[in-house]
């Protein structure tokens, strides 16, 4: 009996309990502008829930978990409107802009903020773009399927634009500048994560291309021990600090980069599927214009340690391709736009890294439809894996968006390599995207084949 009466007063706040929404769904939103606009959260089971944007006034009931869904018809750009959501309570939502929505997602690189990068002073200045707003996925890692999420929309001021994501931002004012529409950006990144930490468990684990590694990295982070790598840490530490300095001693230039405490990136990555079900999860069903991925440095290892038959950049091309069908089928968007940026150059010292083979396993997975890479070899620092002109590499994603998303005319990227020919002792290489020819920034010959 006290069990049931436990049970039954448990459920008792549910009788009455209040209309919740997503984070994303607050002051200063963006919608995306000529889509279906889907809404979507949690109530008591069986609650009524009504639901207005503008003249479009829709009506729902929660299921027996609570859940419910329904979509607003598709609006024009502009604004400001109120979305008002009833049920046991009232939340209006101010401010709400319709324009271009993009999702920016990946590691260090698409984190790394607009204060860190060259020219952020210049930029800062003249950043008063009240338009555009970034929404940044502040959750972490999760065992399960998450659908609240965490954060709140920014407006781009020159105190703001600071905080930002470089590479989103600036492809995000790229847009404002040639559309004139307001632009809402999602930025869910995280540094030091590798690809698979990005994709569902189930689609991972149902690649037969995959099952194989899927399965061992999913073993190794099962079996991580914390205090042991702990120990590991710190030896690699002190090794580290005493190699720098003899290299400043002798007036050597080394590899300043502090060994990575894997510890901390075991529980910034949360396993297989964990950043998906963190931080990809509760931005769905959302709507999309499109994504662009910034990720590929944590994969370029050979091996992790682990049994792997086949190195990581090889695999990396099946990831991309599965992370890219996945992410579509969540949208239940078989045709989303999707780009990613090519990683540039960079000498990586460590043992086993294989940066050439993960470039090439990046452009090979544009054989999926509807994608697109901004091509950044000549864009890197050789001795740092974080480059500091974010603006180049933004306005190249946003070409291929204006010309292959928007349709406008102009090139949508650099040289890519079509195919090679062997031709009296020589290679003959053949690229595709070179509009009048292949040139140098720098007079004289291409140099660096």
């Amino acid at each position: 009996m006290l069990l049931r009466v436990t049970s039954l007063l448990a459920l008792a706040p549910l009788a009455c309990a209040d209309v919740e929404l997503p984070a994303l769904f607050s002051d200063g939103m963006v919608l995306q502008r000529e889509m279906d606009i889907p809404v979507w959260g949690r109530a008591a089971a069986g609650e009524s829930v009504r639901v207005r944007l503008g003249e479009d006034v829709r009506t729902t009931v929660a299921d027996d978990r609570g859940e419910w869904s329904l979509t607003l018809a598709p609006l024009p750009a502009g604004g400001p409107h109120v979305l008002r959501v009833s049920g046991n309570n009232q939340i209006e939502i101010e401010d709400v802009l319709v324009g271009e929505v993009w999702l920016g997602a990946g590691q260090s690189n698409m984190v790394m903020h607009a204060r860190h990068c060259v020219g952020y002073e210049e930029e800062a200045a003249r950043s008063d773009r009240p338009r555009i707003r970034m929404f940044h996925e502040d959750s972490g890692p999760a065992s399960t399927r998450q659908w609240q999420g965490a954060g709140s929309w920014v407006r781009t001021s020159p105190e703001s634009m600071g905080g930002f994501s470089a590479v989103l931002f600036y492809f995000g004012r790229n847009l404002e500048e040639k559309l004139d529409v307001p632009i809402g950006l999602i930025d869910s990144s995280i540094s030091g994560t590798p690809i698979q930490a990005w994709t569902s468990r189930a689609a991972q684990f149902g690649c037969e291309a995959l099952a194989e590694s899927v399965a061992d990295e999913d073993e190794w982070y099962n079996k991580f021990d914390p205090e042991q790598e702990q120990v590991a840490h710190l030896r690699r530490l002190a090794k580290w600090r005493k190699l720098v300095d003899e290299e400043r001693a002798a007036g050597k230039e080394g590899d300043r980069r502090e060994p990575q405490n894997q510890t901390e990136l075991h529980m910034r990555q949360g396993g297989v599927g964990g950043l998906f079900q963190g931080k990809i999860a509760p931005l769905a069903p959302y709507a999309l214009r499109g994504v662009i991925w910034y990720q590929g440095e944590q994969n370029v290892r050979r091996v992790w340690g682990r049994n792997y038959s086949v190195p990581q950049a090889v695999l990396y091309r099946r990831h991309l391709e599965l992370l890219v069908s996945d992410w579509r089928a969540q949208w239940s968007r078989p045709e989303l736009p999707f780009a990613w940026v090519q990683l540039p150059n960079f000498a990586d010292g460590r043992e086993g890294c294989d940066w050439p083979t993960l470039r090439d396993s990046q452009r090979r997975a544009l054989s999926v439809p509807h994608t697109g890479m901004a091509i950044t070899i000549d864009q890197g620092e050789r001795t740092n894996i974080h480059p500091h002109e974010k603006r180049e590499v933004s306005r190249r994603l946003a070409l291929w968006a204006l010309g292959d998303v928007y349709g406008r005319p102009g090139p949508t990227s650099g040289p890519l390599y079509a195919s090679h020919e062997l031709v009296s002792g020589k290679i003959i290489v053949s690229f595709s995207h070179v509009d009048d020819g292949l040139r140098s920034p720098q007079k004289g010959s291409l140099q660096s084949f």
